[in-house]
């Protein structure tokens, strides 16, 4: 197995096709893009290609038109935001493959930029179908591609193509490979690691992979409750899975044996319901919770203790908030530890990589997103590798072609 290439491997590219997997699954209303973010992820890919004087072929999907030519999912409405961030026109063709793909590609200029419509119109995408991907590979000479956060579905445009073309990393891939390897790949220590969420069920991979990785894992949100609960404490209304009170245990008997400290919230933030501005109790973990109310964040004493923690850390990775901050005062324990890790981060002293939905979410609503050291919007694949699964799309990458 070779090492990825990226595209500083790539020497001249004027005048080549150049296929570029891109996500462009980008959150519309009333026909416009609402949040631009994944386009601005792939805008240095696409304009490094551009101005080397490549035709830059832009391979997407949109939604889950299940293999069916769907219009409501077409591409075509996110063309006039990818050019607004571009600085550039973009050109669109209405197919993917076929005479329609093959014509506006042979219209492209050198530097001209073109995005072919859904692949997931074709139920062969998904499947990564041999016809399929050589049916798109027929479009280009070189491949590259720039979605890590489709890299963990084998599908023709992320894991196909590199088998049939010349594969490259884009500056996104490359960025974000580079990132999670100085994470968990070969880290700098102490390793500190912060999972929060709802459930310990969704989650048990990526908590028994990690105890094995980091020196100090700190469990929060409702899972938080199911490891409480395993340990006889009483819970209350909170949250929380009794059936996975063996897994629990079996997760932190491995911490144990691998020498990863575990820590679970000491005090808390209760309340009668999840409603922002309720009226609040602090309790100590150790009394135990009313019946009628339930743990909704971590308690000033656990801050405490986990910034501590993580004062000793030289790297920290998060996924996942340890409170319900979309109701405040839910949000205080997520806050303080993301402004705390952003800090760190801002002094140099640590190396800091989050990701997933909600927790991109919780550290914008903190006010540190531009802190931290990377800032994963992957969702699904950012997750897969916590939890040491290959990803198809960079395991392709590193195929010898």
């Amino acid at each position: 197995m070779s090492t990825i290439k990226s595209l500083d491997d790539l020497g001249t590219a004027k005048g080549k096709r150049v296929l570029v997997r891109v996500d462009l699954n980008v959150p519309m209303a009333d026909g416009r893009v609402t949040d631009a973010s994944r386009l601005e992820a792939v805008k240095d890919t696409i304009l490094d290609l551009s101005d080397r004087g490549a035709k830059v072929i832009l391979l997407a999907h949109f939604g889950r038109p299940k293999g069916e030519k769907n219009p409501s999912m077409s591409l075509e409405p996110v063309i006039p935001a990818l050019a607004r961030v571009l600085g550039r026109n973009v050109a669109f063709a209405p197919d993917c493959i076929g005479e329609d793909a093959a014509n506006a590609i042979k219209a492209l200029g050198d530097g001209d930029v073109l995005v072919l419509e859904n692949t997931r119109f074709y139920a062969g995408e998904e499947k990564n179908a041999p016809d399929f991907a050589d049916a798109l590979a027929a479009n280009g000479d070189i491949y590259v591609n720039d979605a890590f956060s489709a890299a963990h579905r084998a599908h023709a445009s992320t894991e196909g193509l590199a088998h049939r073309l010349p594969a490259y990393a884009g500056r996104s891939m490359q960025a974000e490979l580079e990132a999670l390897q100085k994470a968990l790949g070969h880290p700098k220590r102490p390793v500190m690691a912060i999972v929060g969420g709802a459930k310990v069920s969704t989650k048990i991979a990526l908590l028994e992979n990690l105890v094995t990785k980091v020196d100090a894992l700190v469990v929060g949100g409702g899972m938080a409750n199911t490891f409480l609960h395993a340990l006889g404490v009483d819970v209350g209304h909170s949250l929380h899975e009794a059936d996975q009170a063996g897994t629990a245990r079996r997760i932190m008997d491995a911490a144990e044996r691998s020498g990863c400290a575990i820590m679970l919230p000491r005090d808390a933030e209760i309340a009668e319901k999840l409603e922002a501005g309720v009226a609040t109790t602090h309790i100590g973990v150790d009394e135990g919770v009313d019946h009628d109310k339930m743990i909704l964040d971590i308690g000033s004493r656990t801050v405490e203790l986990v910034n501590d923690e993580m004062n000793g850390a030289a790297t920290l990775v998060w996924n996942g908030p340890v409170g319900a901050f979309e109701f405040p005062p839910f949000d205080k324990g997520t806050v303080a530890l993301a402004k705390h890790a952003a800090k760190r981060t801002r002094e140099g002293k640590l190396l800091s990589v989050a990701g997933g939905g909600d927790t991109v979410a919780a550290l914008a609503h903190a006010g540190v997103s531009a802190d931290f050291s990377y800032l994963s919007t992957a969702g699904g694949a950012f997750l897969e590798w916590m939890e040491g699964k290959p990803l198809p799309g960079v395991e392709a990458l590193k195929a010898e072609h």
